[in-house]
């Protein structure tokens, strides 16, 4: 199945004849051609892993991993949640929760497969993310109905997830941007940006010191920065030493504030 990535004849076959890299997935021993994503489903795929992946409960994310149920199945999950071992090979079993892109042209029989075979090896919830037509996420869970959620309101997966998500962030870049600072903070143990600052001046009224100042300082200044790296805006060495030199929590906040919509390093600093 791996030197000419053609449908292979004959079958039924076995995931161990299907090499990392090799363009298939299967279902009951039949194989399935697996399509590389179109632009406008991989940007929302990356988003969806942010999110998802940097939520405070979660330990194990990854983006197409090939899960196998059965010697026979083999299925590729866009966003996977929970059994995602760092080892070699197909992972057995399947993830807790999955997160899949439905875009122009994806073979709806297949996904059809694909989400019964993973909710029943065990999956517990599965989303699709429908990007063609009217934006909305399927939610399917074994031996319920599945049900719609619509842009404006959010996701829950309890035991899985900490917090819920906005549909949008699924797929639109700056909610996404959001909800993974979010996240991000949550997991150093902060609400949000105003919770750090709380905490730094609280410390550094306690122990009459300025400690507390300085990591809050260098812990906006950070996060400012990811957020640059985010929206993938270049800045020039006298911007990095603006950023590094700025003591003054207001600023740095808007800045950030600014970040979230730029486009340019102007933008969010002005000319310099």
């Amino acid at each position: 199945m791996h030197a000419r990535q053609r449908r292979p004849e004959g079958g039924p076959f076995l995931t161990v004849q299907v090499r990392p890299g090799d363009a298939y997935e299967m279902s009951d021993g039949e194989p399935f051609r697996r399509a590389p994503t179109v632009g406008s489903g991989s940007g929302p795929k990356a988003y969806g892993a942010s999110v998802l992946g940097w939520d405070p409960a979660v330990q194990e994310a990854g983006v197409d991993v090939g899960y196998s149920p059965e010697p026979n199945t083999l299925w590729a999950v866009d966003v996977a949640i929970g059994n995602v071992p760092n080892k070699p090979g197909w992972i057995q079993g399947v993830p807790d929760l999955a997160l899949e892109y439905a875009d122009v042209g994806h073979d709806e029989e297949k996904l059809q497969r694909k989400i019964a075979d993973l909710l029943d090896a065990g999956t517990k919830l599965l989303w699709v993310v429908r990007l063609a037509g009217p934006r909305r996420v399927e939610v399917h869970r074994s031996g319920e109905k599945m049900h719609l959620v619509l842009p404006g309101e959010t996701l829950t997966a309890p035991g899985i997830l900490k917090n819920p998500v906005l549909v949008e962030a699924l797929y639109d870049p700056d909610a996404a941007e959001r909800a993974t600072l979010a996240n991000l903070l949550q997991r150093q143990g902060y609400d949000d940006l105003d919770a750090v600052r709380r905490a730094g001046y609280e410390r550094g009224f306690e122990e009459g010191r300025e400690v507390g100042r300085e990591e809050v300082l260098a812990l906006v200044r950070r996060f400012l920065r990811r957020m640059l790296e985010h929206r993938a805006i270049t800045i020039s060495p006298e911007t990095a030493a603006r950023i590094d030199a700025c003591r003054d929590l207001k600023q740095l906040d808007t800045w950030h504030e600014r970040a979230l919509d730029a486009v340019h390093a102007a933008d969010v600093f002005g000319a310099e």
